[in-house]
């Protein structure tokens, strides 16, 4: 088996760093280096950490001055010389065999750039509604096509549950620190670059929610954040040259997608809806037609934005019905 690195950020987490190191040292894949960075934490964890190393020559630590997920990774990464780079964050639990399966997995599809799994979200005390749904959409993307087809969705697998191959991930230039989310981000940059995403369709991570954690707490992961990113990876992408799209909801998401849109210099011609108040009115300047009428809309590519929970799946059986293919005719982005 080759020799993994699993880079692990780390900031005040001195009650949760350790059981985290442990699940992936005790995971059964031997042949690893747990390269932690200690991103300026001001509580116990330095020490922790630093027990850790004495303890098991595997694990090493990194001291950095408080820069971010992002560059902290990145200053792992530039401290490893492995071809398999792993994820973990400091308050997750790793499961046991996680880094064997995926190692496989990677083995017997050279094409794919990483592969995630999926996640069980702990503790049950702290679990919204929103983040169940959420999970539960990310742990049904278990092939590499499924993955593709739900790229422009939400981020497509779970950042501290995946293993990565270090070459594409260096050609795309690591990871970025920006105004966004560093984990989207990079699956965008990946699958634009021609890599293949995937999941394991098993368990490989606990994930742990609670109000603390940076997507409730860093605007960089807020919902205008993530819509900023796909519309400007849709336009260097899949939209490449299009001056105009039709866009499926002329609700709120799909008026935030038009406005998106709009600053990346694609127009939203006309709304397909369903709801009969909507039809027949003018929104951000583009007609709304009746779903029944969607085929006048052929030619122009179709974006699925509706976010009302199980809209997604309707829309597409319907748009499938109609002859519409997914990815060459419409897609799902949201």
């Amino acid at each position: 088996m080759p020799r993994v690195a699993v880079l692990m950020p780390v900031r005040d987490a001195a009650a949760t760093v350790r059981a985290a190191a442990v699940s992936v040292l005790r995971g059964g894949y031997r042949d690893l280096t747990l390269i932690a960075v200690d991103d300026g934490s001001t509580d116990g964890t330095a020490a922790v950490l630093d027990r850790l190393a004495e303890r098991d020559r595997r694990v090493r630590v990194l001291r950095g001055p408080g820069e971010g997920i992002a560059l902290a990774l990145d200053r792992a990464l530039t401290a490893s010389d492995s071809e398999l780079v792993a994820r973990m964050d400091a308050d997750d639990v790793s499961w046991p065999g996680r880094l064997a399966a995926q190692v496989e997995a990677l083995h017997a599809d050279p094409a794919l750039a990483a592969v995630g799994g999926r996640v069980r979200l702990f503790p049950r005390g702290q679990l919204r509604d929103g983040m169940r749904r959420y999970v539960a959409w990310l742990n049904s993307l278990t092939t590499p096509g499924l993955v593709a087809r739900d790229l422009f969705v939400e981020a497509p697998l779970c950042h501290p549950a995946t293993l990565l191959r270090r070459a594409p991930l260096a050609a795309v230039g690591g990871w970025r620190g920006g105004d966004f989310p560093e984990d989207y981000d990079l699956w965008l940059r990946l699958s634009a670059a021609g890599g293949r995403l995937g999941n394991l369709p098993a368990t490989v991570l606990d994930w742990r929610e609670g109000p603390a954690r940076l997507t409730r707490t860093d605007p960089r992961y807020g919902l205008d954040r993530h819509l900023a990113l796909k519309c400007s990876a849709l336009a260097s992408g899949p939209l490449r040259g299009a001056a105009e799209v039709a866009v499926w909801g002329a609700g709120e998401t799909g008026r935030a997608f038009a406005d998106g849109l709009l600053r990346v210099g694609i127009r939203v011609a006309a709304f397909v809806e369903v709801d009969r108040k909507k039809v027949g009115r003018t929104i951000r300047g583009a007609p709304v037609h009746p779903f029944e009428e969607v085929e006048r809309l052929r030619g122009l590519p179709l974006l699925v934005a509706v976010g009302a929970a199980g809209a997604r799946d309707l829309i597409r059986a319907e748009l499938l019905k109609r002859g519409f293919e997914e990815l060459r005719d419409f897609r799902c982005v949201a």
